[in-house]
């Protein structure tokens, strides 16, 4: 579980499917309303107080998206007013607002440049040639639209090797980003950086 301060009432976490298998959860189950999933929610608001600071005032909103073989976003929002005379956790209930979003889109995070055009190299040595290649705040971000030539979680696991789920969604890359390749990424990556 990785966890990231948005604003001062608003925190992002990144839920990977092996966090939700630790906890006996599946991605499914996130849509359900359960103990299971409110105890989820309540260990990672007690997380984020402890790692960033983040104080539940009154009612909190959740927002979760779930990206395909790579895990989900959650986004948090305190939305009331701290009230020193109320106990937040008295009768462990917290008051939720919850959103579910589901993408299809592969999108993933590269640290540096060289990460990128060696998955390039691997990738288009199992077929694959498409994709939209990004750049945005000192980071690069690969969208992938086409069906893999290889079965997801195969082609998952190779992208894993270079890079990260992006935590990023792809509409905010695509809209403050820079569009660095924009068809046949892969393809156009091996043509121009050569293996040596």
């Amino acid at each position: 579980m990785r966890l990231e301060r948005l604003t001062h009432n608003k925190i992002k976490i990144f839920l990977t499917f092996d966090d939700l298998m630790d906890r006996g959860l599946t991605k499914e189950d996130l849509w359900k309303d359960t103990f299971k999933v409110h105890q989820l929610f309540r260990d990672m608001i007690e997380e984020a107080s402890e790692e960033l600071g983040f104080e539940v005032n009154g009612s909190i909103a959740v927002e979760v998206y779930s990206l395909p073989a790579q895990g989900m976003v959650v986004i948090v929002t305190s939305e009331g007013e701290y009230d020193d005379t109320e106990e937040e956790f008295a009768d462990d209930y917290i008051e939720m607002q919850v959103t579910l979003d589901e993408s299809d889109d592969i999108f993933y995070e590269f640290q540096t440049f060289e990460d990128v055009i060696q998955l390039a190299h691997r990738l288009y040595a199992i077929g694959c040639l498409d994709g939209t290649l990004y750049s945005y705040q000192n980071r690069f971000y690969l969208h992938v639209a086409d069906e893999p030539p290889i079965p997801l979680d195969n082609f998952v696991a190779l992208l894993a090797e270079f890079a990260s789920p992006s935590t990023i969604t792809i509409h905010r890359v695509q809209e403050y980003g820079k569009k660095l390749i924009e068809n046949r990424a892969i393809e156009q990556l091996v043509r121009y950086f050569p293996a040596r």
